[in-house]
């Protein structure tokens, strides 16, 4: 087993996050294109994919969350290794090729199944548990974070419901520290009949103890 320093398995654990944020991100973006656009926000489909996907400045765009995935995979090449490195690679370059086309779907669809396979690879050529553990953990947290903002309507409770339990799960195999109040607070959300998104939230951005 590799022994990872505190700032490898942060950098691991934002990889899973961001790749995450980048993949869930640009799945509503595609289910919500239409709608978001008659929001008074945006001037027209050009001006809501310019903020939301593209736009560098803004903090909670695809392309920057992208990015941090692409500085965080980058410094771990050794970690995760160049074959899955490069599907974080090639989801950036499809990002770009996105940014100028006028029809910017197809090439956006590509960087969703570019992270998929990111996390397929990773899955199948990275041979240290641990490693493999901490970016699938921080894929579930983001999972859950975004579903609890995103989904909290509906029957796509079952949906965050399913994602907690899942998250429970990679939890405990991952042997990572975590906060035991929290974590039963997340058990408890997962048993209930109803869902609180604030709870839900406040719970998985504290759950996890890194340098404890």
């Amino acid at each position: 087993m590799t022994v990872l320093s505190f700032e490898n398995s942060d950098r691991l654990f934002w990889l899973g996050r961001y790749s995450e944020r980048v993949y869930t991100g640009l799945r509503s973006f595609a289910e919500k294109f239409d709608s978001m656009t008659d929001s008074a926000a945006y001037e027209s489909k050009s001006d809501f994919a310019k903020n939301f996907c593209f736009d560098e400045k803004n903090p909670s765009s695809i392309r920057s969350s992208l990015l941090k995935a692409y500085d965080n995979a980058i410094v771990l090449r050794d970690e995760i290794g160049t074959e899955t490195f490069s599907y974080v690679q090639l989801a950036l370059y499809e990002m770009s090729k996105a940014e100028k086309s006028k029809a910017p779907m197809l090439n956006l669809q590509k960087v969703i199944d570019n992270i998929a396979a990111f996390w397929g690879m990773a899955d199948d050529i990275i041979e240290d548990e641990q490693v493999r553990g901490l970016i699938k953990l921080g894929k579930r947290i983001e999972r859950v974070d975004l579903y609890a903002r995103m989904k909290i309507n509906g029957s796509d409770i079952k949906d965050i419901k399913r994602e907690i339990c899942r998250l429970i799960y990679r939890l405990t195999k991952t042997g990572i520290r975590y906060n035991a109040e929290n974590f039963e607070k997340l058990k408890t959300l997962a048993d209930g009949n109803e869902i609180n998104a604030s709870e839900i939230m406040t719970a998985v951005e504290n759950l996890i103890e890194l340098n404890s």
